[in-house]
């Protein structure tokens, strides 16, 4: 799949959350995102000359307030991570706390994560990619705004490396059955790992306070890792 024939959507996965930001997140924008944040432009970001250096790239769709994604960028200092949320205030908490923790292998973009992929991910230039408890739109007539559809998979497969890896988790038991019945479907990817657990077993990954939430409600936790398959041009 080239540029041309890219995933484009009129349907949005997500709703801007009206949010007031406190004034240290209002802050952490007029000081801290010169450092972290990287504007959204239609035109193909250079990881390489984003981050200073060559390192496998792992892309975070939805971050929230970021807390587990500064914990995964300070654990994996061999990896570099970028954040893709649309939330204010959450990417104002995400700042302050990469800025306390002193991690300089991340990096954030406040746009929405379709166009990012479309536009500024270059073609097999991630390693992998995290979605944690997108929006499972549980009523059926939103079911069409949910995020893991046949378009998004060939999008991920296009930008993900050879043998990158693309990790999901919810915590809706419908979305988990839809998810495997999409994935199921898919011919881009193979199932490596499910796993479902009562959130003492997350796959790969911290918990997160979406995770929490649901937990606090009984829900059960689903985890996949789906690997991207060799396409036949690539054998």
């Amino acid at each position: 799949m080239n540029d041309t024939t890219a995933h484009k959507r009129t349907i949005r996965s997500f709703v801007r959350r009206a949010g007031r930001m406190t004034h240290s997140q209002q802050r952490a924008f007029e000081t801290l995102w010169p450092t972290y944040g990287v504007e959204y432009l239609a035109e193909q970001v250079d990881f390489a000359s984003l981050f200073g250096r060559s390192a496998p790239v792992v892309l975070e769709i939805g971050f929230g307030n970021g807390e587990t994604l500064v914990e995964q960028a300070v654990a994996n200092p061999d990896k570099d991570f970028l954040g893709i949320e649309v939330h204010e205030p959450g990417i104002g908490h995400c700042m302050l706390k990469a800025d306390e923790s002193g991690v300089t292998n991340l990096r954030l973009v406040n746009h929405d994560a379709i166009e990012v992929l479309n536009h500024m991910v270059p073609r097999k230039s991630l390693a992998r990619l995290n979605l944690y408890f997108p929006d499972p739109w549980p009523k059926k007539r939103h079911h069409k705004r949910r995020i893991v559809a046949p378009p998004f998979l060939e999008l991920v497969a296009d930008r993900l490396a050879a043998g990158g890896t693309l990790n999901i988790a919810t915590d809706w038991a419908n979305y988990a059955e839809h998810i495997d019945e999409v994935l199921s479907g898919s011919d881009r990817f193979s199932c490596s790992l499910r796993r479902e657990h009562g959130g003492d077993e997350p796959l790969d990954r911290p918990q997160t306070k979406f995770e929490r939430r649901g937990l606090r409600k009984g829900h059960r936790i689903v985890d996949w890792c789906f690997t991207l398959r060799s396409a036949p041009h690539d054998l």
